[in-house]
């Protein structure tokens, strides 16, 4: 195995436990030395060594056993290396659960100010300070590594959509190449690494992505350039195309989606593993989640609303506070405001997954997935008759 662990390790690493009678939606789990994670879960991400606006102990407390860091950020600062002499990222953020960290890939060609893409990997500009930096493949698993992440992604092109069908040939190849680069650098190592399927909305390209892969045997798959600006329709027909072929016995990852609907269309179709930012993004600029869609806390209908944000939720927030409150301190510009409403977003995510792995167990996902849908709505929401 060139995956970082033994054969035997490799098979305990992901079991599979139950699949939906009526679609291809699995209750699963994942095991690494910091712990067993279920799925399908959602990971609350840690950008640069901290889920914004939340402790651990709080993301722990909501219920996530899995959180994503990010490689980029971390490289450009503290830096891998004081990470490492400091025991490593577990110990530096002074998380007990599984770790992911991605490739850092994503943000070098979205966030660098200069970058250049060659066969030995990309020249690019640090967004902080305008240095010159080199990542290859060999050195973005290096820096994962020294992170001490538990699942582990290689460098991949991700480019934005749409983009021409040459571009997105071109990526595929080149992805799969670095693959193999960051599979030989990583044998024996700690740390499960995952290959990145890539190919834009092109059915063809994302299977032969796939069958590339496949044929080099990561511990698991994910889906990188995806939710990326294609419409929620198209997402779902590519991912339709193409799941059917994914290794039964590994984890799917989708990359970057927490938008509710289409994450629970993405369970059905037997993904495992989910992550974005925008659950706490949209808590600290005053948008939470509720049953029926999302809300704009600073709305006027809320000035006096001592209701919770939802009523069906049992996090802390929606046990101790009422949407007039949050108003004020959003209103304020409290930092209390984000830190409250990030809290729940997360939470209500976690719960989803919760409910969501119930309803897989008992054989009722595509119900529970029905009547998830006829409630909410992906726009927001801003009157309050009718959403308790």
């Amino acid at each position: 195995m060139k995956t970082g662990q033994t054969k035997d390790d490799s098979e305990r690493f992901f079991r599979v436990k139950h699949r939906d009678a009526q679609c291809s939606a699995r209750l699963g789990a994942l095991h690494t030395e910091h712990g067993d994670a279920p799925t399908p879960a959602f990971m609350p991400v840690g950008t640069q060594g901290t889920v914004k606006a939340m402790t651990p102990e709080e993301v722990a407390e909501i219920g996530a056993a899995i959180i994503l860091c990010n490689t980029y950020h971390l490289y450009l600062r503290p830096g891998a290396e004081l990470i490492r002499k400091a025991g490593g990222l577990h110990r530096f953020m002074h998380w007990n659960g599984t770790i992911l960290t991605d490739s850092g890939g994503f943000q070098v060609h979205s966030l660098s100010h200069l970058k250049k893409v060659t066969e030995e990997g990309v020249l690019f500009r640090s967004h902080i300070d305008g240095s010159l930096h080199l990542f290859t493949p060999e050195i973005s698993i290096k820096v994962q590594e020294e992170l001490g992440s538990d699942l582990i992604m290689p460098l991949d092109i991700c480019l934005p959509y749409p983009s021409p069908t040459k571009q997105l040939e071109s990526a595929v190849v080149r992805t799969t190449r670095w693959a193999e680069r960051a599979q030989e650098f990583h044998a024996d190592k700690p740390g499960f690494l995952f290959g990145i399927i890539q190919g834009g909305t092109s059915l063809d390209l994302r299977k032969q992505s796939l069958a590339e892969l496949e044929h080099l045997d990561f511990a698991g798959l994910a889906i990188g350039g995806l939710s990326v600006g294609e419409n929620k329709q198209e997402m779902v027909e590519v991912l339709t195309g193409f799941m059917a072929e994914m290794p039964e016995k590994k984890p799917h990852y989708l990359m970057g989606m927490s938008a509710p609907l289409a994450l629970l269309d993405c369970v059905g179709l037997g993904i495992d593993l989910f992550d974005c930012v925008l659950p706490t993004r949209l808590g600290r600029n005053g948008t939470v989640y509720c049953a029926q869609g999302k809300i704009n806390i600073d709305n006027a209908c809320f000035r006096e609303d001592f209701g919770p944000i939802d009523s069906r939720c049992d996090c802390y927030v929606c046990r101790h506070y009422s949407r007039a409150y949050l108003r004020h301190l959003f209103i304020a510009k409290e930092m209390l405001a984000g830190r409250l409403m990030s809290y729940h977003n997360l939470r209500f995510m976690e719960r989803l997954m919760e409910q969501t792995r119930q309803a897989i167990l008992t054989d009722r996902f595509l119900e529970f997935q029905r009547s998830f849908a006829t409630i909410y709505q992906e726009k927001s929401i801003n009157q309050t008759e009718g959403m308790g």
